[in-house]
């Protein structure tokens, strides 16, 4: 076991919540890593139950109006595809999060574990996110980081326990626009990286590339060179190879091409594709589409990001050593 933090917590359950209130791992436990820290499975002294705890160092908190958004937004919206969160509080030296364990590891592993997978099974997956983006959206919220890392399973034994997760970079609108350049390259909106002032239509384009993958098993634009994949992004450049594309229902490219529209005045809402016919299509007619092609190309997709996902982690690791340093420890 690694290094075991805890403290005392109060008999007095109606004070507020803070650090004595949770007993975790620092080494063995960590679940991974966020915008400005790191998360740890902990247990609640109070009622036993698991938590996840994010640690943020203030020193490594470039903006607390952004970090108070973030807390803000994920402590009131309440959607059961969207992880909850519980608590915030500080001390001196960091500030914590605490919300929900999701225990069933991500999307993209899940699929990929598949021994069978269909075009309904795709579909009715991409029907859950759309209608939990649109629920982010008529609360004029913006995610701004969809990918398929902040997709998580709060459960090994249902496939359709996905959340959306890490609201980092989320902000709300308020009826207005953002302008800074942030996401993921591959996922991001070619009006972000213009830096045009932009809206929630941003989350459609980052979905549809995600629900490109999910039928093919690859993203629809990919190139070494990070200004030429931007290029390709702010043209909308992309194509529905027929290896992959042809068992998949022309509704369904159709979806995507809407998505993935460069002009955000033509591109579909959230809300509008929930009315799309490739989420109205019966089910028995999409599960004659297999797609075992998909599976073994999102494998290799799958264990390719997973690699970039290592060697960036171990570039951190110096940051978490030094993380770890600054929690309090036990005085047994």
């Amino acid at each position: 076991m690694g290094q075991t933090l805890c403290a005392d917590a109060s008999a007095n359950s109606d004070r507020p919540i803070g650090l004595s209130d949770f007993d975790y791992d620092t080494v063995t436990d960590l679940l991974g890593k966020g915008q400005y820290g790191l998360v740890y499975s902990a247990k609640n002294t109070r009622d036993g139950s698991r938590v996840a705890l994010k640690v943020m160092a203030k020193a490594k908190v470039d903006s607390m109006e952004a970090l108070m958004e973030e807390v803000e937004i994920l402590m009131h919206i309440n959607h059961p595809h969207i992880i909850k969160c519980f608590d915030f509080f500080s001390d001196d030296d960091n500030y914590y999060l605490t919300s929900e364990i999701m225990g069933g590891g991500e999307l993209f592993d899940r699929i990929v574990s598949r021994h069978h997978y269909t075009e309904a099974d795709a579909r009715n997956l991409c029907l859950i996110l759309i209608n939990t983006i649109a629920y982010l959206h008529d609360a004029d919220i913006v995610h701004r980081d969809l990918k398929p890392e902040n997709l998580l399973m709060m459960s090994n034994d249902d496939d359709a326990s996905v959340k959306i997760a890490d609201f980092g970079f989320a902000r709300r609108l308020e009826g207005g626009t953002a302008s800074e350049k942030c996401g993921t390259p591959g996922y991001v909106a070619p009006e972000v990286i213009k830096q045009e002032p932009y809206g929630v239509c941003a989350d459609v384009w980052s979905l549809g590339v995600i629900i490109y993958i999910i039928l093919c098993g690859y993203p629809p634009f990919h190139h070494a060179k990070m200004g030429t994949l931007f290029k390709l992004i702010c043209r909308g450049q992309f194509k529905f190879y027929d290896e992959e594309w042809s068992s998949v229902s022309s509704e369904a490219k159709d979806l995507i091409k809407r998505m993935l529209t460069v002009d955000t005045r033509q591109r579909i809402t959230a809300r509008q594709a929930l009315n799309h016919p490739w989420l109205q299509m019966d089910e028995e007619e999409l599960n004659k589409n297999g797609m075992k092609g998909t599976l073994a190309q999102l494998r290799r997709f799958n264990l390719k990001r997973k690699f970039r996902a290592a060697v960036h982690t171990a570039i951190v690791t110096g940051r978490l050593q030094r993380l770890v340093a600054s929690l309090p420890s036990n005085q047994d």
